[in-house]
């Protein structure tokens, strides 16, 4: 249930003091090994942008519950705050912002510089319906993703089961059953060191009525 004074923007996930959980899906023929062996496999390419989702219900609505064509394997994949955080400090937003730049030649400028970008999409429920706060989706790409898969990983788990089991509560109408099985996700500490310059200054959401 939304706070009523919930920010907008705002980053939900699983973490420790020490981790954070993010979600990502695969082809079986990355996502296995990538399980067997707690990292990914040499066909993940680290030169490709690599998109991570500390939202599992953001996941489930992206992936089609671990449906959709390429994506038929779920990772939970636990790294480190401080690289995640490395990460946040060093992205740029994926679409230009007039209140974070001066101008759009100067977001271009740090789009084509930063590691890592950052963009905020609608928050989903358990019918992948969209909700009126956004979640974080960070993405990597060259030092970032070499970092995510060489240095930040601590562990790689297959949700799959998870997310199949939880799907068919939702299609049997037991919300209740589905929602206790969800992953424990809470607000992360990341204050304005870490979001400034990715969250547009505006207010939070309005009141509940």
């Amino acid at each position: 249930m939304e706070h009523p004074h919930q920010e907008i923007r705002e980053i939900r996930a699983l973490h420790t003091a020490s981790t954070i959980t993010v979600y990502q899906a695969y082809d079986p023929a990355i996502g296995n090994p990538a399980v067997r062996h707690g990292r990914f496999p040499s066909t993940w390419r680290q030169n490709r942008m690599t998109w991570i989702k500390p939202s599992f219900l953001w996941m489930m609505y992206r992936s089609g519950w671990g449906t959709s064509e390429g994506q038929e394997t779920v990772l939970a994949v636990e790294i480190t705050r401080a690289g995640f955080d490395w990460a946040l400090r060093h992205a740029c937003l994926s679409s230009y912002v007039r209140s974070l730049y001066p101008d759009r030649g100067a977001w271009q400028r740090e789009l084509k510089r930063a590691p890592a970008r950052v963009q905020w999409d609608p928050e989903r429920d358990l019918d992948s319906r969209p909700l009126p706060y956004r979640s974080l989706q960070l993405g990597l790409s060259g030092e970032a993703s070499a970092r995510y898969a060489d240095e930040w990983t601590v562990s790689i788990s297959d949700v799959t089961p998870l997310a199949r089991e939880i799907r068919a509560l939702v299609g049997r109408g037991d919300q209740d059953a589905a929602r206790e099985l969800l992953p424990r996700e809470r607000p992360y500490p990341a204050g304005d060191e870490l979001l400034a310059h990715l969250r547009p200054r505006a207010a939070r959401s309005a009141p509940a009525r």
